[in-house]
């Protein structure tokens, strides 16, 4: 009986060493994080406060953005992997079909806020009923408008279009100001900046372009016609500048930046800008409403995940989880202007102050994002199905022609070909 018990509490002891062994291993580990250079001095403030006050630390790499994708790609093929991957969601289900990532659903449900993490992150890192990626970092679009604009029109600053019809009416109140000032911008040769701020009143309006699973087209619809029929109008008025027609994105933000634009689709990215750069430019902040009312957003930002073949998973995880701490999302997250990733942290003591970027955050809380493996073939190529069937309707004037064949290739890179 001694000797069992002698024998049992050596083997637990044991145990003890191991864990303690295998804890002070794990504490000794370098993180490999890997990020586009678009976001890189947010994502080396966030490791430099993790460095400075963990044991296992961080080392980032950087990528260029329009190299990213291939980047990551060819390195998990060839077995080099990071540990930690923040990643445009747009891409997260691609890279999960292609087994590229690890599933995280257990440590992820596991947190104490999971269910308060950005709903569209959380959708997009799900495949096949497993989670791939979470949220990381937060972007919403939003109606930016000129609130002196608006004054000089007689339009009530503090109460900003809702519909369609108002911005209409705003648009042509601002442009007969005259003087080069003009009552909407977009960028007409942008497709992901018209993915951003166009396709959320799409949504508003109760369409959309995809099935939820992201397997078929749904451009062809009333709400699409309608909003290309809106952007046509007010462009055929010429409520929009001419150099809209061409703007690859290069002025997404800088049209509104010179003080002569009354409205513009934009993002939480433009708050901080304009406050910094562009002080006597007094704008506001409001949802981009559907037709008829209703409101959305394109909910943007990075995820972040584990590749498949990391070499510190768990380890990886502390920081991901780190990274959602109060503390984190409201003293680096909020205090910076970025957009906390969890919805409960919206109304904060930092944006309290601008309210400003609440609506932004709450905007991006109840956006959406399209689920799809072929996102840069349908949205972001510039030769691509999104773009064309914009530029056709509004500065060709063809709103049929262009949803007819907007649908139809849509259709055909659905379906691989």
């Amino acid at each position: 009986m001694k000797r069992s018990l002698k024998l049992f509490c050596l083997v637990v002891v044991a145990g003890l060493l191991l864990s303690v062994s295998a804890v002070m291993a794990q504490d000794a580990v370098t993180l490999t994080l890997w990020s586009r250079d678009s976001n890189q001095a947010f994502v080396r403030q966030l490791a430099d406060a993790w460095n400075e006050t963990h044991t296992n630390q961080i080392e980032v790499t950087i990528i260029p953005a329009s190299e990213f994708v291939a980047r990551v790609g060819t390195g998990i093929a060839a077995g080099e992997v990071p540990d930690l991957l923040p990643i445009d969601l747009i891409y997260v289900p691609e890279f999960a079909r292609a087994g590229q990532l690890t599933e995280i659903t257990g440590f992820a449900e596991a947190l104490p806020f999971f269910d308060q993490l950005s709903p569209s992150h959380v959708r997009l890192g799900m495949y096949d009923g497993k989670l791939y990626a979470v949220p990381f970092s937060a972007e919403g679009s939003v109606l930016l408008y000129n609130k002196g604009l608006f004054e000089q029109a007689n339009l009530d600053p503090e109460n900003p279009p809702t519909t369609w019809d108002e911005i209409y009416e705003a648009a042509k109140a601002i442009t007969a100001l005259g003087g080069g000032n003009y009552g909407y911008y977009f960028s007409g040769n942008c497709a992901g900046c018209n993915a951003f701020t166009y396709l959320p009143m799409v949504w508003a309006s109760g369409g959309d372009v995809l099935t939820e699973d992201g397997l078929e087209a749904t451009v062809d619809s009333p709400e699409m016609r309608a909003a290309l029929e809106f952007y046509k109008k007010m462009w055929d008025e010429g409520l929009i500048p001419p150099g809209a027609q061409a703007d690859t994105g290069t002025d997404f933000f800088n049209a509104f930046a010179q003080g002569n634009i009354g409205m513009v689709g934009s993002g939480a990215f433009s708050n901080s800008l304009l406050k910094s750069d562009y002080p006597d430019i007094d704008f506001g902040i409001t949802y981009l409403p559907g037709q008829e009312g209703g409101v959305s957003s394109f909910a943007g930002g990075d995820s972040i995940a584990i590749p498949k073949g990391a070499k510190n998973p768990e380890a990886a995880f502390e920081f991901i989880a780190w990274t959602f701490s109060d503390e984190v999302q409201i003293e680096m997250y909020a205090k910076a202007g970025q957009l906390p990733v969890r919805i409960d942290l919206a109304d904060n003591k930092y944006f309290q102050e601008d309210p400003r970027l609440t609506v932004n955050a709450e905007a991006m809380a109840l956006g959406k994002t399209p689920y799809s493996f072929v996102y840069n073939q349908l949205f972001n190529d510039a030769n691509g199905p999104w773009l064309q069937m914009i530029q056709k309707a509004i500065f060709d004037g063809d709103v049929d022609g262009a949803v007819t064949a907007a649908q139809e290739r849509f259709t055909q890179i659905l379906a691989g070909q």
